[in-house]
This record gives structure tokens, sequence and C-alpha cells, in this order.
């Protein structure tokens, strides 16, 4: 695929170029600020700020190219109809490591059983939204469970779910050590972006079986 990449520059896409173009696709990287020519793109790819992003995916769906995207802390279902309307896939997940996923789906079967939970989440300071996407899209799997966020240097992703009954406590933690946790899940869903309906898609969870 012909791939443009916004935010290459950035944490996850400094990372995410290189192993995209070891898969065999070709990228093209958008700094901030930059003009993306999407002539001849088949996808889009956003790992920018909360305040760019919706800019960069509103350019790519008028001009019809499908987009991936994983920056939080912003609403992507007021793009939904737009998406539909070009008749063109927009994917988004909170989280693309493939662990993230696996936790929030256990978790969330757990609290069928322990009565009480509650979300610990911890990332960079770097990271200008709080809570995390992830924790509140874990938070509404199990109901509106309380978030605590923690934001200090040296961290990257991690995320706990405590869930609390008599006499026991049951944690399910999941960590991300590093940016290239992420690599695997932005594969599968440009893999399969071309088989999504047109609109909007929410989770990596939509596509792992």
């Amino acid at each position: 695929m012909k791939v443009v990449l916004f935010g290459h520059e950035g944490q996850v896409g400094s990372v995410l170029g290189p192993a995209l173009a070891a898969a065999g696709h070709q990228v093209l990287g958008v700094g901030s600020g930059d003009q993306a020519d999407l002539d001849g793109v088949d996808a889009a790819i956003d790992f920018t700020t909360p305040e760019a992003v919706e800019r960069n995916v509103r350019a790519c769906l008028e001009q019809e190219v499908p987009c991936v995207v994983g920056t939080t802390g912003w609403d992507p279902e007021p793009l939904s109809r737009l998406a539909g309307e070009r008749g063109v896939q927009l994917f988004y997940a909170p989280n693309f490591a493939l662990g993230a996923v696996l936790m929030m789906r256990f978790a969330a079967e757990a609290a069928e059983h322990l009565p009480k939970a509650e979300i610990i989440e911890l990332h960079s300071d770097k990271k200008k939204d709080a809570p995390s996407g992830t924790a509140k899209a874990t938070a509404e799997r199990l109901g509106g469970a309380p978030i605590h966020s923690v934001r200090l240097p040296g961290l990257v992703a991690h995320q706990a779910v405590l869930l609390g009954g008599d006499g026991q406590l049951l944690t399910i933690r999941h960590d991300a050590f590093s940016r290239e946790a992420y690599v695997p899940g932005v594969l599968l869903a440009l893999e399969r972006l071309p088989e999504l309906p047109p609109g909007l898609t929410v989770g990596l969870e939509t596509l792992v079986d």
C-alpha cells in the first residue's frame, strides 16, 4: 500500500514508519504543519495530537482516503457521517497493543463475577489526555468503573484493572514498555481496512477473533 503517515516524527510514528516500510508499504511521512499529498494514496495513518487529528482525517476522508487513527483525546464520531457519505473506512482504536485488547476482554469477563472494579492507568508525562482512551474504553465495558490517572516521566503505557470481592482481589494488568507494542495492531488494522464497512469502526477488538 501507499500510505500517508501523519506524525511520522513522533514517539509512535518514528517507530511505525520503519515497520511499515519493512512490511512492504510505501510510506509518505507528514510532519506537523505539512501539507499531505494524497494523490494515489491507498490509506492514511494518524498518530499526532488531539489538536491536529480531526483536520488531518477530514482532509483524507474528503478525498476518499481510508484512515487508521491511533491519536486519542478527540471524538471521531462527528466524522463518521462524512466517512459514510464518501464511502470510505475510518478505523479508530484507543490502543493498538494486542495485549491491551486482551486485558480489556478479560476484565469485562471478570466483572461478571466480581462486584466492583477500579482502573489505574499510567502514562508518560508527555501524554496530553487523561484519562487515556484505553481507560475510558475499559471503564465503559465495566459499566463505568472509576479511573485513576498517573502521568510521570519514564512511563510508556500501563493499565491495571483491579476487581474486588469479599476476601479477594483480582488484578489484570497490561504494560507497554516501548512503542513497538503498537506495530502489530496497526499492521493488522491496515490489512483489514479494505474489508471494513464504510463509516466509523472503533476498537482493535473488532479485528481480533
